[in-house]
C-alpha cells in the first residue's frame, strides 16, 4: 500500500494537470469563437461562388467549348494527388486519428493508383513521413493562421499539375467544423472540378424562367472561375479544420479535467483510508503498551 505522503504528492501532480487543462479548454474555447466566425463567413461566398458556377453549367449545356477546358476534363485516375489537412499539435482527442484513418482506408481502396501526398499540418506530415509516402509539399503552421495567398500557392500548384496531366484527380481530406461535441469528416474532389447542379424548384411554386445575358462568353467565365474555386475549396477547407480542431481541443480537455477530478476524488478517499487506518493502529499501539505496563 503506497503511504501517506506518496498519495498526496500524487494528488498534487493531478491537480496541476487538472489546472493545465482547464487553462488549455478555455484557451482553445476562446480560439474557436474567432475561428468559428471565420469559417461561417466564408460559407455564403462559397455557395454564392457554387450558385453562379450551377448558372453558366446551365447556360453552357450545349457549349462544345466549354467541355474542352482543361479543369473540367475527366480521365481514368491513375495518380491521384491527396491534400490531407490535419493540426500541427495534439491533445484533441480522436481528431487527426480520425483523420489519417480515413485517409488510410482512401489509399487502401485506391491501391492500383499511384498517390502522392501533400500534407498541412504537423500530424499529417509526420504520418506520412514515417510510412514513406510520395510527400510532394508540406506546410506547417498553416491551420493555425489559414491565409487566402498560401491556399493560392497550393491552388496554382494543383492546377499546374493537373494541366499537364502529371495527376489525373485531386482529393482534399480534413474535418470539417459541424458542431462542439462531433467533427465531420470530408474527402471531396476538388480536380476535375463537378460543376454543381442549378437549384430545382419547388414542386408547390412555379417555375421561374432566368434568362441570364453573360457580358463574356461563358467559356471565358469558367476559365477565370474555375482556379478560383479550387483556390476557395481549399481556404474553406483550412477555416473549417482550424474550427474542428479548436472544438475537439476543448472537448477534449473538458474531459481531461473531469477525469482528474475524478482521480482526485479517489485519491483523497484513499489518503483517508491510510491515514485513518494509521491512526487506528498508533491507538492500538498505545493501548498495548499502556495494558503491557499495568
Amino acid at each position: 500500500m503506497p503511504s501517506l505522503i506518496d498519495i498526496r504528492r500524487r494528488i498534487r501532480s493531478v491537480k496541476n494537470t487538472q489546472q493545465i487543462t482547464k487553462a488549455m479548454k478555455m484557451v482553445s474555447a476562446a480560439k474557436l469563437r474567432r475561428a468559428q466566425e471565420r469559417a461561417l463567413a466564408s460559407r455564403p461566398y462559397a455557395n454564392m461562388m457554387a450558385r453562379v458556377l450551377a448558372n453558366l453549367a446551365a447556360a453552357s449545356q450545349n457549349n462544345e467549348s466549354v467541355s474542352d477546358l482543361p479543369l473540367l476534363q475527366s480521365r481514368e485516375e491513375k495518380r491521384i494527388q491527396l491534400i490531407v489537412v490535419s493540426s500541427d499539435r495534439g491533445l484533441a482527442g480522436a481528431f487527426n486519428s480520425n483523420l489519417l484513418r480515413m485517409v488510410q482506408r482512401f489509399i487502401e481502396e485506391h491501391r492500383g493508383a499511384e498517390i502522392q501526398v501533400e500534407t498541412i499540418g504537423r500530424k499529417a506530415r509526420d504520418y506520412f513521413r514515417k510510412r514513406n509516402y510520395n510527400v510532394t509539399g508540406e506546410h506547417i503552421g498553416a491551420v493555425e493562421r489559414p491565409s487566402y495567398e498560401l491556399a493560392r500557392e497550393i491552388g496554382d500548384k494543383l492546377i499546374r499539375l493537373y494541366r499537364n496531366s502529371e495527376v489525373d484527380a485531386v482529393y482534399i481530406a480534413s474535418n470539417h467544423f459541424k458542431n462542439v461535441m462531433s467533427p465531420n469528416l470530408v474527402l471531396s474532389k476538388i480536380l476535375p472540378v463537378e460543376m454543381p447542379e442549378a437549384e430545382k424548384q419547388q414542386d408547390n411554386n412555379p417555375p421561374q424562367a432566368l434568362d441570364y445575358i453573360f457580358e463574356q462568353p461563358v467559356e471565358e467565365l469558367l476559365r477565370a472561375l474555375l482556379p478560383r474555386y479550387v483556390e476557395m475549396e481549399i481556404y474553406r477547407t483550412m477555416l473549417e479544420s482550424n474550427s474542428a480542431e479548436h472544438a475537439a481541443r476543448m472537448t477534449a480537455m473538458d474531459t481531461a479535467t473531469n477525469n482528474a477530478g475524478d482521480v482526485i476524488q479517489n485519491l483523497t478517499l484513499n489518503m483517508n483510508r491510510v491515514r485513518q487506518a494509521s491512526i487506528t493502529r498508533e491507538i492500538i499501539e498505545i493501548v498495548s503498551g499502556a495494558a503491557a505496563l499495568s
